[in-house]
C-alpha cells in the first residue's frame, strides 16, 4: 500500500511523524509531497496558561519525498493531511487541491487532523459530510456544506477527521481500518 501525506512549511510535527511511522508499521510506503522536494521546517503547536490560543514552536526538519508537481494521486491508495498552518497555505495551490480532489472524487481514504480539513474543504470534500477538526474551523467547516461535531475522531465514509495531535491514537486506529478493508482481497 502506497500513502501520500500532503504537508510543508509549519506542519505540526507531531501529526507528520506520528502518523508516518505509524503506517510504517504496517509496512505501508508512506511518501510526503510539498511545494517541491526538500527539506523544511514542521512546528509543534501547544498551549500555555494564559493564552486563548495555541502557541508555535519550531519542530523537525522534514524531508520531502515529491514536489507537488510529481505527485501522481492515482498510484497512491490513501491520503494523510497533518495540520499545522501547512494546509492553510497549500489549498491555496491549484496543484494540491486537485490532488485532495482525486482521493475525494475516487473515495479513497483520507485522514485529516486538525486543520487538514482545510484541503478536504477547498476540493470539495465536505458538503454532506460530518467531520471534526480543530474546534475554531467549525465556522468553514460549516460554509463548506459539512457538520462539525467536536469529538475525538469521527468517520463519515472514506474520510477520517480529528480535532488535532492529542487525537493521533485514534485518527491512525480508524485510518488504519480503512486502509486494511481497501487492501483485503474482493
Amino acid at each position: 500500500m502506497r500513502v501520500l501525506m500532503l504537508t510543508g512549511d509549519a506542519g505540526e510535527a507531531q501529526e507528520i511523524y506520528y502518523a508516518k511511522y505509524r503506517l510504517e508499521e504496517e509496512g505501508w510506503l508512506v511518501q510526503i509531497g510539498t511545494t517541491t522536494a526538500r527539506t523544511f521546517l514542521s512546528v509543534v503547536h501547544d498551549f500555555e496558561p494564559g493564552f486563548d490560543t495555541y502557541t508555535e514552536k519550531a519542530g523537525y526538519r522534514v524531508q520531502a519525498d515529491l514536489g507537488l508537481d510529481e505527485v501522481d494521486a492515482a498510484s497512491f491508495d490513501g491520503l494523510v493531511l497533518p495540520g499545522g498552518r501547512a494546509p492553510e497555505f497549500l489549498r491555496n495551490k491549484p496543484r494540491a487541491v486537485a490532488i485532495v480532489k482525486h482521493f475525494v472524487d475516487e473515495r479513497k481514504p483520507i485522514a485529516a487532523n486538525c486543520h487538514g480539513p482545510l484541503l478536504v474543504l477547498a476540493a470539495g470534500g465536505a458538503k454532506g459530510r460530518t467531520m471534526t477538526c480543530y474546534p475554531d474551523l467549525e465556522p468553514d467547516v460549516t460554509a463548506g456544506g459539512g457538520s462539525f461535531v467536536n469529538r475525538d475522531v469521527v468517520v463519515d465514509g472514506n474520510l477520517v477527521t480529528v480535532r488535532g495531535w492529542p487525537d493521533n491514537g485514534p485518527w491512525m486506529r480508524e485510518f488504519v481500518k480503512l486502509m486494511r478493508a481497501r487492501q483485503a482481497p474482493g
